[in-house]
């Protein structure tokens, strides 16, 4: 079964145009349910039956996995028996039947403005990593840019001359994100001082963002960058690599920005996606409704 799982791996590469880390996704969570599918002596996918699936989820589910994270593996499940049956490797879709558990909504964790003031106010701007730190923060914050599309960038998808930067997101698909002078003035500051400091001669990289090695930054380096300087701003919340991201679109929202434009800055195939931020938006009112009215 491991042969099929890689041409379905292939198939959303080639054909799906799916990003690394999303094929990482899948992988993971095919693999998890093959060696389920392992521990019962299953060895033909052709015998697999709707049991062996809602088995393995309801195992999930009792280890205590977030029901997203269920919701995601019978996706990559789903998605498996589909290309199956495309490919006439099976007759039928087990899986079609099966619904994913319903999820709730968890609103994801935003920064209050002066919480983003205090981190993008931290980097010491008189050392070079300062400068690159200060320059990577007001990247994230001023675009709303996943960590994975900034690591991607070179310094090619910058057009600093009308202010913006083209990236290139899930799906291979291309955006272009207006700057801000704010993160232009940032990011100009790292080009003349510090990214020339850093391109070695024997390994030249046309990433925007490069390492102590001369070498593009990595994703867990940005996360790390991230974390450090949310502990040095004292901000004591669960704080993910999405999380600029967040408040990026949160702060545009409450601001009057139009849903579909921040759909588009944002990347998002569908606008329910985007709409879980005018939740936020809400939930932050009647916070603050009974914060402050003298009869909440």
């Amino acid at each position: 079964m491991k042969r099929l799982i890689e041409e379905f791996l292939n198939y959303l590469s080639v054909e799906r145009g799916l990003s690394d880390n999303t094929l990482c996704s899948y992988r993971n969570d095919l693999n998890k349910y093959l060696q389920s599918l392992n521990k019962r002596a299953i060895s033909d996918i052709q015998l697999t039956t709707r049991d062996d699936i809602t088995r393995f989820i309801m195992r999930q589910k009792d280890a205590g996995i977030s029901t997203s994270s269920i919701g995601r593996y019978l996706a990559s499940i789903k998605g498996f028996y589909r290309f199956l049956v495309l490919e006439r490797y099976i007759k039928t879709d087990i899986s079609s039947v099966l619904e994913a558990p319903k999820l709730w909504q968890k609103l994801p964790e935003v920064l209050s403005l002066s919480e983003v003031e205090r981190i993008l106010n931290l980097p010491n701007l008189k050392s070079r990593w300062g400068v690159r730190d200060k320059a990577v923060l007001e990247l994230l914050y001023a675009t709303g840019m996943r960590v994975s599309e900034i690591s991607n960038l070179t310094v090619d998808n910058l057009n600093m001359d009308v202010g913006f930067i083209k990236c290139s997101g899930k799906g291979q698909k291309e955006r272009i994100i207006p700057l801000g002078k704010k993160a232009q003035t940032a990011i100009e500051r790292y080009l003349m001082k510090v990214r020339p400091r850093l391109i070695r001669k024997s390994c030249p990289s046309e990433a925007l963002f490069i390492s102590r090695l001369g070498k593009k930054l990595s994703r867990q380096s940005f996360w790390k960058t991230i974390k450090k300087y949310v502990r040095l701003a004292k901000i004591k919340r669960d704080i993910s690599p999405h999380t600029l991201r967040h408040s990026f679109a949160t702060h545009l929202l409450e601001r009057g920005a139009d849903l579909r434009i921040v759909q588009e800055m944002l990347g998002h195939v569908n606008i329910s996606t985007t709409q879980i931020y005018t939740h936020i938006n809400k939930e932050r009112l009647k916070s603050i409704h009974r914060k402050y009215h003298p009869r909440p």
